[in-house]
């Protein structure tokens, strides 16, 4: 028999619900438990946007993502590859080929390593809306980064 002990959330805690969320494709209670982070002043870090930012970019909610991303770093948090990498593929989902490159270019210029999954979605999100030169230039960039 299983009793109830009142235990104490932290950011570990949270971090692991919201991550559960991104995997579970439950990204509204993902939203949900940041919010009541921020009530109960507990920490939201790198872990905890970059599984919020995952769970929207997995439905193509780009401008939530862009949203969040735009609130961690007013909270000083650095990007990680991952975090740009989900950004960008948000964007690419949802369509917003310019937004896509800007959030590319914004990585370029911070130096966060980039990987191919960043190449393929910004190709991707030119391609998409057939912006073909955008996306042989990205290409040959990438060829050069090798």
């Amino acid at each position: 028999v299983m009793t109830r002990v009142k235990v104490e959330c932290d950011t570990i805690t949270f971090n692991a619900a919201v991550s559960a969320c991104e995997k579970g494709d439950r990204w509204q209670k993902a939203l949900q438990l940041m919010h009541v982070m921020t009530q109960k002043k507990v920490e939201l870090d790198t872990i905890t946007f970059c599984s919020a930012i995952s769970a929207l970019e997995r439905r193509g909610q780009w401008r939530k993502s862009l949203q969040l991303f735009t609130m961690m770093l007013k909270t000083g948090i650095e990007p990680s590859m991952i975090i740009f990498n989900a950004a960008i593929s948000a964007c690419e989902k949802g369509g917003q080929w310019e937004k896509a490159l800007r959030l590319f270019s914004v990585m370029l210029q911070t130096e966060v390593e980039s990987n191919t999954i960043t190449f393929d979605a910004a190709i991707s999100s030119c391609e998409k809306v057939g912006e073909w030169e955008k996306a042989l230039q990205l290409f040959g960039s990438m060829a050069q980064c090798r």
